[in-house]
């Protein structure tokens, strides 16, 4: 599995309906684009206090690469790229997924980026953050994925939540209001 994000970094003065309003009228076109576990349709509004910059930065969880190239050389992407501009698009192999079944009721997002240390024993790195996705999700969380990139030696905790985080942020957190869920209608969960 592959987790993918891009994000555009709106002007301050942005009115964040337009985003609000694209992710109501578009946000069901992938409801069940093949390969794909989710896409969370992430929105942050500085005007709302719970972050420094308005963002549209889509979250996704794709079940296979071919998957995310099709959706990466296809319309939807080419479309999104004419609107807001050609993006860097980072991508995560998966280390842990899990998807609740009330997935599709998430209304806020959590991502913490954390760097990982040159010569950090790496499996037991894993077995951490496995141990904090399960805490997630026996805390409430629809969904948790963490993903592993080492180009950059770093890792995304990426969780999807019902009611607002509120736990102070962390270091390298960003927090997001979510706008639409496509989920496929089948699909495994773990």
């Amino acid at each position: 599995m592959m987790a993918m994000q891009y994000s555009f970094v709106l002007p301050a003065d942005y009115d964040m309906e337009i985003i609000r309003e694209r992710i109501a009228s578009k946000g069901h076109m992938l409801d069940d684009f093949p390969g794909l576990a989710f896409k969370a349709y992430l929105s942050a509004d500085r005007s709302r206090g719970a972050t420094a910059e308005n963002l549209y930065a889509p979250f996704y969880l794709w079940r296979e690469p071919e998957a995310m190239h099709a959706f990466v050389n296809g319309p939807g992407f080419a479309g999104v790229a004419q609107a807001f501009g050609w993006p860097s698009i980072k991508t995560w192999t998966v280390w842990h997924h899990w998807l609740g079944d009330e997935i599709s009721q998430a209304r806020y997002a959590r991502r913490i980026v954390k760097p990982i240390a040159p010569y950090t024993a790496l499996a037991a790195l894993r077995e951490q953050e496995d141990a904090e996705a399960n805490a997630l999700r026996e805390s409430g969380a629809l969904a948790v994925v963490v993903g592993f990139e080492p180009g950059s030696w770093s890792l995304v905790q990426f969780s999807l939540w019902r009611s607002v985080i509120d736990t102070a942020p962390q270091t390298g957190e960003q927090r997001y209001a979510v706008g639409h869920m496509s989920v496929p209608g089948s699909g495994e969960r773990k």
